[in-house]
């Protein structure tokens, strides 16, 4: 008995260290510098600079990229250079912290993937280091992955994604549980928008840094009741019956004997190679890749928010649809308010600016049958109309508020940015504006 415990620790303990002291052959070892030519000239997403190396397959491959000079973001692409068809960003390891010309990503023999500035400075890692890692593959669903002898994952892409979840990507309650969007098409840093996998529900926000918490401005519905959300999971599936693809986003319910479920789209084509990706415009899209196309590869096969507002959710519900301000209705901003009434708009419109919290330096002026993109997802509070403008009043910070007559519902706005324009006159927006005799600093 005590010798059978003996013996089995021994193994277990021996296959601790095998694993542990395990290399990463030379032949699979690299280091590559960020230096050169560059080497991908088909169109490319945001219209960047690239430098493309190992690894890769025939339909990704991991890039430096930039789109301003000497900001380098280490990513994988999506796209084959012989369709000649747009390449676009699927994974990042450091957005935010570009690296510069000649930074190095290195993989070594203790199997940790490290990307650092041509002086050394640590800029991202795998933390994989001495972990029984013996290689490093992007495998044919675009999961960089890297493994051990026994072909087990140590670190996976998958398990980090940026704005991204390719098919088979998921979000966790135990991991990353949320896509965050980039700034803009040029500007590779963290966006005000976000998709966040919570408890219950799967909600889009808005955060900037003048809202005390962030916004829900979109939630996704499900086939079922959700008591506990383990994960969700980006997932295509065949039908065999008559061969066509369903996109749709699938979640583990802890409470429940079955997966809940949200369907997006049905590609005209195999669909294993799409994803779903929060813009930087704050619309959620689908893209879907056909490996048999040319030029016209990819088609947009969902979008959260569209130019009608059949379902209430028209791109006017988009926090910065018009920018800093703007009325917009069926997509479209057509109007600035001010306090001198609602005129032509462009992208100069702004909310009023004060001089002063001193009510006596401002009044407010009210637009009629307008709405927030706040007031959908989010209660407000009850009370009334005086005692909502009151309570702006007396907030330094409030920008004005939103009230519905037929609820009694109140909002505050510290981000006015789009509203939307409806026929219905229960609801109504107030703006502080600086009053005439007061100079506006």
């Amino acid at each position: 008995m005590n010798f059978s415990i003996t013996l089995a620790l021994c193994f277990t303990l021996s296959g601790f260290l095998i694993g542990a002291h395990a290399k990463v052959p030379l032949d699979e070892q690299f280091r590559v510098v960020n230096e050169g030519g560059y080497t991908d000239y088909s169109p490319i997403e945001y219209n960047p600079d690239v430098r493309g190396f190992q690894p890769f397959t025939d339909n990704f491959r991991l890039c430096f990229y930039n789109t301003t000079p000497n900001a380098y973001t280490l990513a994988l692409r999506i796209g084959n250079r012989a369709q000649e068809s747009t390449l676009r960003w699927v994974w990042e390891a450091n957005r935010g912290s570009p690296v510069k010309e000649n930074a190095t990503l290195t993989f070594g023999e203790d199997g940790n993937l490290v990307l650092a500035e041509a002086d050394g400075r640590l800029v991202w890692q795998t933390n994989t280091a001495n972990k029984g890692a013996v290689g490093i593959k992007i495998l044919d669903n675009g999961n960089m992955v890297i493994y051990d002898s026994n072909g087990k994952f140590i670190w996976q892409s998958f398990d980090s994604p940026t704005d991204t979840l390719l098919v088979g990507q998921s979000l966790k309650l135990n991991g990353r549980n949320k896509l965050v969007s980039r700034r803009s098409p040029s500007v590779n840093t963290n966006g005000p928008y976000s998709l966040v996998m919570e408890a219950k529900r799967l909600v889009l926000y808005y955060t900037t840094n003048k809202t005390p918490k962030p916004i829900a401005y979109y939630e996704y519905e499900f086939f079922s009741k959700i008591t506990q959300l383990q994960s969700m999971t980006f997932k295509a599936v065949e039908d065999s019956f008559d061969t066509t693809w369903g996109l749709s986003m699938e979640g583990v319910d802890s409470g429940s004997k079955f997966n809940v479920s949200t369907f997006l789209s049905s590609p005209k084509h195999n669909a294993t190679l799409s994803f779903i990706r929060l813009e930087s415009d704050g619309n959620v899209r689908v893209w879907s890749y056909s490996t048999l196309a040319t030029a016209t590869a990819w088609d947009v096969t969902y979008t959260a928010f569209t130019n009608d507002d059949t379902d209430g959710n028209d791109e006017c519900r988009i926090p910065e649809h018009c920018l800093e301000f703007g009325l917009c209705k069926k997509g479209q901003c057509n109007a600035c308010p001010s306090d001198k009434g609602l005129l032509g708009w462009d992208e100069t419109c702004k909310t009023p600016s004060l001089a002063s919290c001193d009510p006596k330096t401002f009044h407010y002026f009210k637009i009629e049958g307008a709405d927030s993109f706040m007031t959908k997802y989010n209660g407000g509070s009850s009370t009334t109309e005086k005692a909502c403008g009151d309570k702006c009043t007396r907030d330094c910070k409030c920008l004005g508020f939103f009230y519905n007559r037929k609820s009694s519902r109140c909002w505050l706005g510290y981000e006015l940015k789009t509203l939307t324009r409806t026929g219905d006159s229960s609801l109504v927006a107030y703006v502080k504006a600086p009053n005439a005799n007061k100079p506006v600093l």
